[in-house]
């Protein structure tokens, strides 16, 4: 089943743990590419030799710099993208923007929104007193979009929805529902954690206004590098409270306020930066920027569809989206024991992890094969027939997103 002319499995060997492992779990944590190690020594190095100069001489532009390189990634301008933490911060500085009027004290979100997104929501809201609107999902795949659009209407402030679905990989019309928003005058943050890499995102050619997300998953940049776009027209008539002096025009005037914003990306950062992260997501951002996403979209939809149809044929239930034009880069199987296979999985070198209510997640990059794909299954079949999952306990909640 391998696939004759995959230019794609070129970069292959520029990830060492696929030398020993099946890493089919990118939407969780992507594979490290090797020169990450080059790019940690580095940073070693010009701490070690440079010492606090490092900043005026390297470090000081960087959470702007890698934003310009995950700025193609998701269809924004360079100059438009901040690097941050974690996605609840950078939600949370946008959130800090708002403040809710007489008319406008809704927001808007989907019951299967990422739970941290949904605490920070609900902590912002419970302060300003917005009420929260979610969108159920009766399936458990997918919220309903007319019914999504329906709800966004003049009363609303803000709306937070994720491109695809974290357990599902179910794609929100993210299109759709920035026009909605825009035909309101309500705002819109969209979490692309679990789509930026693996599908198209165009966030200035959609008006979107803020979109958060991370290099962590399929963008193969590890933790501590979350960015936040905020469309430019938008970015100057916001005054972010969840601030702080690297957002300042003077920083090193130690002026103690009241607080004056740059007028660039720069606007929304905070405090100190997270310098060694950054150093780590190059690598992988070059990689994604140099193949292109259409690219690794078409391979990705080829891999899901395989998995979804021989899921199917096996008669295990899929919670994926059937349409393939839905569907993000994932494809969950919920099968009995479910978690306790999963680990077995991950005991014969096949990663992967699960998530109650979805399954067994399976997440293919570019960096895999069809021959991966299939080979999983046949593990998740041979375990089941032979309980070798009966050696295993439960430790749902484990491992994180």
């Amino acid at each position: 089943m391998a696939e004759s002319g995959d230019l794609l499995l070129a970069y292959r060997d520029r990830f060492p743990i696929l030398r020993d492992s099946t890493y089919l779990i990118s939407n969780s944590l992507g594979a490290m590419p090797a020169a990450v190690a080059e790019e940690m020594a580095a940073y070693a190095d010009i701490w070690a030799t440079r010492g606090v100069r490092a900043w005026s001489e390297k470090w000081w532009p960087l959470p702007i710099e890698v934003g310009d390189q995950v700025a193609p990634l998701i269809g924004a301008p360079a100059g438009t993208v901040s690097m941050h933490t974690n996605v609840s911060i950078a939600t949370a500085v946008f959130l800090s923007c708002l403040t809710p009027t007489l008319r406008r004290k809704k927001a808007v979100t989907t019951a299967l929104q990422f739970p941290s997104i949904q605490y920070v929501l609900k902590g912002w809201a419970k302060e300003r007193e917005v009420d929260i609107e979610v969108v159920p999902c009766d399936d458990g795949i997918g919220s309903d979009q007319q019914q999504l659009l329906e709800t966004i209407d003049e009363d609303t402030l803000v709306v937070s929805v994720s491109h695809a679905e974290f357990k599902s990989a179910y794609l929100n019309d993210a299109a759709a529902i920035a026009a909605r928003c825009r035909e309101v005058g309500a705002k819109l943050i969209l979490d692309t954690f679990q789509s930026a890499g693996v599908v198209e995102i165009e966030a200035q050619k959609w008006g979107v206004d803020s979109v958060v997300g991370g290099c962590l998953k399929w963008l193969c940049g590890g933790p501590g590098n979350v960015y936040l776009y905020v469309d430019p027209e938008l970015a100057p008539t916001l005054e972010p409270t969840l601030t702080g002096w690297m957002a300042h025009p003077a920083p090193f005037a130690f002026d103690p306020g009241p607080m004056r914003w740059r007028d660039d990306a720069y606007r929304f950062l905070n405090g100190t930066p997270q310098i060694p992260c950054l150093y780590a997501a190059g690598p992988g951002l070059d990689i994604h920027n140099e193949i292109g996403v259409t690219a690794i979209r078409e391979k990705s939809k080829r891999m899901t569809a395989m998995l979804f149809d021989k899921a199917s044929e096996r008669g295990w239930r899929v919670t994926a989206p059937a349409d393939p034009d839905l569907r993000g880069g994932t494809v969950a199987i919920d099968v009995e024991h479910g978690e306790l296979v999963a680990q077995e999985l991950n005991a014969r070198d096949f990663v992967v992890d699960y998530r109650p209510g979805a399954g067994i997640r399976l997440a293919p990059h570019f960096y895999n094969t069809l021959d991966e794909c299939a080979s999983a299954l046949d593990q998740i079949d041979d375990i089941l027939r032979t309980r070798a999952f009966e050696k295993h306990g439960s430790v749902a909640g484990a491992s994180p997103t």
